[in-house]
Parts: C-alpha cells; structure tokens; sequence
C-alpha cells in the first residue's frame, strides 16, 4: 500500500484519510499546503496512509464478519509496517509516534492509540464517529467489539493498559455547524472522563461545518500547540 511523507524533521505523526479517500487527499484538499509552514518549521513529518474502508466498513458486499477481519489486517499493517516505516524513516528507534484523522479517519485515528498506546502516544481526532456498529447491521462478534472505541473502552479495566492510555495526550475536536455530529465526540469524551482518562475536548462554533476550510484550519491552531517547541 502506498504512503506519502511531508517534511523532513519534527514530531512523526501519522493521518489517516475520510470515508474512502486514499494518501493524496490531505494534499488535494490544500491541508498540507495549509500546514505547510509548520512542516517547513520542523515542528511535523506527515505520514499519510490509504484508507481500506471501501474493502471493509463501507462494503457492503460482504457479511460484517468480514469487514470486522479486514479492518484486524488493516491494524497489524499499521502496527507491523508502517509504525516501524515511521521510525526507521526518522532514524529513531522508539521515537513516540503521533496519529491523526478527519471523519472516519479520527475513528482510525483514535482506535490505534487506544489499542497501541505503547506506540502512539498523542491523538487529534477531529469530527470523528467512533462507533462501527451502524455498518454492521446487527452483526456483531470479537473483531467488532474490539475495533469499536466506544465498546471496549466502556469496559476496560487492565490498569497497565488504563494507565498507558492516561499518560497519552488525546485532544478531540468537533464543530457544531452543517454536517458535524458533536454528539459523537461527546460520547467518546464522556466515555474518557468516566475511565479518567486526561483529555483536552474542543467544541468550535455553530458555524464550523464538516468540511475542510475547517479542518485546515484545526489543524493549523493545533499543530503548534501539540508539537512547538
């Protein structure tokens, strides 16, 4: 699967793409162009991946069981593959990793911190939903439940594991304007705060939309606060 890398030096940080985009789109929707000064300033190196949710979540093709074991194979690429990809690229082994994502992709983004916080240490999931169920119409099983935020962080209770999790940065966007579902963002952050896990939930106004002018500019208030210097 291809990936594209922005940026030479700074804080690693990886972005998975919307509903059925692939690596390229942060740089077609001008996002890249948007952070670019950042880039430039060494404060990020982007990783953007491909997405796999045509050939899971949102193909409905083939029985839910089958999304939910396309998306475990999409997790060990990302844990197997790219994370090491990430590191050798930066030269530094073990280097703390960061993971992004916009729409379905801050679902991406948030289920491989929560599921790799030994990996990834720092989150920015922007209007995201982060519950799979409504795509497997009443089917549900293991590989489900455990790539389903909302599900198994509700029931986590392995302290090491809590306590991985809580020394993580998580921020959590959403806007409230056209399109956005903050109810969703919510219920991720109610879900956090009742495992006590530390989280920064930023709510933008009645007319942030779910669209990119928005999200561009997201991440460029963000990025310096998370990674400046």
């Amino acid at each position: 699967m291809p990936l594209v890398v922005y940026g030479h030096y700074g804080q690693p940080l990886l972005m998975f793409p919307t509903a059925a985009a692939d690596c390229e789109e942060y740089e077609r929707f001008g996002l890249i162009d948007a952070i670019g000064h950042h880039i430039d300033a060494g404060l990020v190196k982007i990783f953007s991946v491909n997405s796999i949710n045509l050939q899971s979540w949102m193909n409905d093709q083939i029985h839910p069981a089958d999304k939910a074991r396309r998306q475990v194979q999409y997790d060990r690429y990302i844990i197997d593959e790219v994370a090491p990809f990430m590191e050798h690229h930066c030269r530094t082994p073990g280097i703390a990793l960061a993971v992004s994502g916009v729409s379905f992709g801050a679902f991406h983004a948030a289920n491989t911190l929560f599921k790799h916080p030994e990996r990834f240490t720092c989150l920015l999931a922007i209007s995201g939903s982060y519950d799979v169920k409504p795509y497997c119409h009443g089917y549900y099983d293991d590989n489900i439940y455990f790539n389903n935020p909302v599900d198994y962080l509700s029931n986590l209770d392995d302290p090491a594991l809590l306590d991985q999790i809580r020394r993580c940065s998580i921020t959590l966007i959403t806007g409230q304007g056209a399109w956005e579902m903050p109810e969703r963002t919510y219920q991720l952050s109610e879900i956090l705060h009742r495992k006590g896990i530390p989280h920064h939930l930023d709510v933008w106004g009645e007319d942030v939309s779910h669209d990119w002018p928005w999200w561009c500019a997201m991440y460029d208030a963000y990025i310096p606060r998370l990674f400046g210097r």
